[in-house]
């Protein structure tokens, strides 16, 4: 496993420093290690104390990090004075630790995290070691001397930096136009979009990300295009959690790599359940019957897994056609999409026939029953339609909604619930309670 190692303060509201580059190198599948150089006090509203941890201190933990295992790449952070720079600059010459300098120079609620003292040392010992310098605007033109009013102002701040030593300067248009630049010689491009957050912690998500992906062997631009989509991800994933700022979320990616894995795996089985079930087939529509699920939070069909080609009946047995996927059906997303907007955690459907001997069943199973009119409804409208009135008429999202059909529409029962397995569960009850026939 590589491992990479962050030089930075501690942020007790644990939205920044150490704890995002930790959280970001996890994400990346690098291993963390750390470097304490101050502990702060502060929260989303701000940093109401800063406490030094003597330099010393700091360059023995480097050297213990160092001289126990193979770090791939560093980052600095918040680096609060001249004695820390000169320690951290000693150390990584002696270790041979290829560098990412992050200029931390102010919180993003303005508070000074570095003395001017501290901005000369910066350039004069630290940038001449870096591989990469990630400034975001207030930085570089605070590094450079130039005013940055526009990309163009940007461009020339960033070759004055690598001007001081550094093998490439990427300058972060958060605060800007959402454009990063690179700059190792040569003007490169990486496009973004403004992203209207009031958040904490982007730039160490960045630094972090670029870090990692530089750990793990990519190259300088191809891993600054890959941390500038990831802090951009970050930043998009960011929840309230206290009074002021938003800390951003580089663990979402991974989160929802295992929710969309977990979905996968619940539908799969859910499949395999209704293959195994002797009745099934008596429950599949002339179109076909299909199951989905959505992963929590899920916005589009993107973010739904079902059957690619439908669940068919072959031979009296009901068979999938096609394997599992995300974005295999618009028809059963827009069923459990339009459920989520009045129960989030109903995030699974299967449609089935409609027939009276069907309804008889539900309602022995005492499963709650609700009915829509599909007539005069636009096609793209009927379920989203469909279920607010099932929600309106029983009060909440009932287990089975269905609909008579109209002209040229097949009637048919929706079941909802938590989980595929769930609902595939209360159809195979539901096809032991009807004639086998395949009457109404």
């Amino acid at each position: 496993m590589k491992a990479a190692l962050t030089i930075a303060g501690s942020d007790s509201g644990g939205g920044a420093g150490i704890q995002a580059d930790l959280k970001t190198f996890a994400a990346f599948g690098v291993h963390g290690t750390c470097a304490v150089t101050c502990v702060t006090a502060q929260n989303t509203r701000g940093v109401q104390r800063i406490f030094e941890v003597p330099a010393s201190v700091v360059a023995e933990q480097i050297k213990s990090v160092a001289e126990d295992m193979k770090i791939e790449y560093a980052k600095t952070g918040m680096l609060a004075s001249a004695d820390i720079i000169k320690a951290v600059a000693l150390q990584v010459k002696k270790y041979k630790i290829p560098l990412v300098v992050d200029p931390v120079v102010r919180a993003h609620s303005s508070a000074s995290l570095i003395n001017e003292n501290g901005i000369s040392f910066l350039k004069e010992k630290l940038l001449p070691l870096a591989k990469v310098v990630t400034p975001n605007i207030y930085e570089a033109s605070l590094l450079s001397g130039v005013k940055i009013r526009s990309r163009k102002d940007a461009i020339a701040a960033a070759k004055e930096i690598l001007e001081m030593g550094a093998d490439a300067v990427v300058v972060k248009g958060g605060h800007l136009d959402g454009t990063d630049i690179f700059y190792d010689g040569r003007v490169r491009l990486i496009p973004g979009r403004l992203i209207k957050k009031n958040v904490h912690g982007a730039g160490c998500t960045f630094s972090a990300a670029l870090t990692a992906e530089l750990a793990l062997g990519s190259g300088c631009y191809e891993a600054a295009v890959s941390a500038s989509n990831f802090a951009r991800n970050s930043i998009a994933s960011g929840q309230k959690v206290g009074r002021g700022l938003i800390p951003v979320d580089p663990m979402r990616l991974l989160v929802d790599a295992s929710d969309r894995y977990a979905v996968l795996v619940d539908v799969e089985n859910a499949v395999n359940m209704v293959e195994k079930s002797r009745n099934f087939a008596a429950l599949v529509p002339e179109v076909g019957t299909n199951i989905g699920m959505a992963i929590p939070g899920a916005t589009d069909a993107g973010d739904v897994a079902a059957v690619s080609g439908r669940i068919v009946k072959v031979n009296g047995k009901a068979r999938a056609v096609g394997g599992v996927r995300f974005g295999a059906s618009s028809h059963v997303a827009r069923t459990i999409l339009a459920a989520m907007k009045f129960d989030s955690d109903k995030r699974a459907a299967v449609n089935i026939r409609y027939g009276t001997q069907i309804l008889k069943a539900c309602k022995k199973l005492n499963l709650r029953v609700a009915s829509f009119s599909r007539e005069r409804v636009p096609d793209r409208m009927t379920l989203n339609f469909g279920v607010a009135e099932a929600v309106r008429a029983s009060g909440e999202v009932p287990d089975v909604i269905y609909d008579i059909g109209d002209v040229g529409k097949e009637p048919m029962v929706r079941l909802i619930g938590r989980s595929a397995t769930e609902v595939v569960s209360k159809a195979i009850d539901i096809s032991e309670h009807i004639p086998q026939t395949g009457g109404d």
